[in-house]
């Protein structure tokens, strides 16, 4: 199996002006579409702690003072947890929970903790499934009740034995586990792993217009879906923010969704967490339950928080497994080869619908983006050019 490390595409976003506070909210449109600031009068994810393993968290700039918790840098020729040389795991972290200072990037659970979990493999030293299984297990023996996994590969699930192992683990002390569920439906859609395990939440991109994007990848394990497309973050080679997407920053905000309800409702289990999530995400207005594509429907913490919708349900009973997740996802064909737009945002289930969703996914107030010119997104692997 490809590394699931090697094979992790990061966003990479090149030169663009610094940002200014208000542009930096004109730009974060998911903020007011998921109506953050009603949301944070009743929860701002204050005493959960969120494990990002990624490529390491830079805890000093601006945004994540104060954020974090001392983590650990589980590969075999560790650098240190706050050690990133690449810059995706600090955006994941500020999506979660920047505290937005200085113009910078505000996270949607600016409440909760961050557990950095470094998981840079080095070539030969690290094989994937190992190090992914030690990081999760890390997060969840250190406190993380959420472990965020913006990363992943393709791959066969019987290579990945010590990975499930590691879930079943972190399922069983209570966590839930959140992970990209690829960003190349356009070029192969191929089941992507840790996502694909079961009990893990795959989770897949839309973008301003609740569509889902061409090339979030559709499979049949995938379990919501949430903004990913024109996503700001730091840049990497320069200074200021630049826009980037992919199923990376979906993963990171179905993540601080899932902080801020249990934030609210620190009695719920992990199951109930997620049953809340699944029952109260905006559902597509034909076809089958749960989509190829959006899964249970798209991420919205609002309607629990604020709505008081969402019947938790039994606190033992994992709401995925025992919908019979598939222990072999099956991807959709891949329809890299359609020359519009509109064939790849469309659902087996769904034929007659160009968005994943239509007008039942709208999250009630109006969204839009605001055009960065000059804004450069550079990719380490064409192959996954987004996650």
């Amino acid at each position: 199996m490809p590394s699931l490390l090697a094979a992790a595409t990061l966003t990479l976003c090149g030169t663009a002006p610094h940002a200014v506070a208000d542009e930096m909210a004109s730009r974060q449109w998911y903020l007011d579409a998921m109506q953050a600031q009603q949301m944070w009068t009743v929860s701002r994810g204050e005493g959960i702690t969120v494990a990002v393993v990624d490529t390491g968290v830079d805890s000093s700039i601006s945004e994540l003072k104060g954020k974090t918790v001392q983590g650990d840098d589980v590969s075999n020729k560790p650098l240190g947890a706050d050690v990133d040389k690449v810059g995706h795991g600090t955006n994941m972290a500020t999506l979660i929970a920047g505290a937005g200072d200085g113009g910078g990037i505000q996270g949607l659970a600016p409440g909760a903790r961050i557990l950095p979990v470094r998981t840079v493999g080095a070539g030969l030293a690290d094989a994937s499934d190992p190090i992914m299984a030690r990081a999760i297990r890390y997060g969840v023996d250190h406190g993380a009740r959420v472990i965020n996994i913006s990363m992943g590969a393709p791959g066969d699930i019987s290579q990945s034995p010590q990975t499930e192992a590691a879930v079943r683990h972190a399922l069983a002390k209570g966590a839930l586990i959140f992970a990209a569920s690829g960003n190349d439906r356009d070029k192969g859609n191929l089941p992507n792993y840790p996502a694909a395990i079961p009990g893990v939440v795959s989770v897949g991109a839309i973008d301003s217009t609740s569509t889902v994007t061409k090339w979030s990848n559709s499979a049949s394990n995938v379990a919501l879906a949430a903004p990913g497309e024109n996503i700001p973050g730091r840049c990497t080679k320069s200074e200021g923010f630049c826009d980037g997407g992919g199923t990376s920053q979906a993963t990171a905000l179905a993540s601080a969704s899932a902080a801020l309800i249990w934030s609210k409702h620190p009695d719920w289990t992990n199951n109930q967490v997620l049953r809340v999530l699944l029952e109260t995400a905006g559902k597509p207005t034909t076809g089958k339950i749960p989509s190829p594509y959006i899964g249970y429907g798209i991420v919205r913490p609002r309607k629990v928080l604020l709505d008081g919708e969402g019947d938790p349900g039994p606190a033992d009973v994992n709401p995925l497994l025992a919908a019979g997740e598939s222990a072999s996802p099956k991807p959709l064909p891949s329809s890299g080869s359609t020359s519009s737009a509109t064939p790849n945002r469309r659902s087996a289930a769904e034929p007659g619908s160009a968005k994943g969703g239509g007008t039942a996914l709208s999250w009630g107030v109006g969204i839009g983006i605001v055009a960065i010119a000059g804004v450069a997104v550079t990719t380490l692997m064409a192959r996954r050019r987004r996650q």
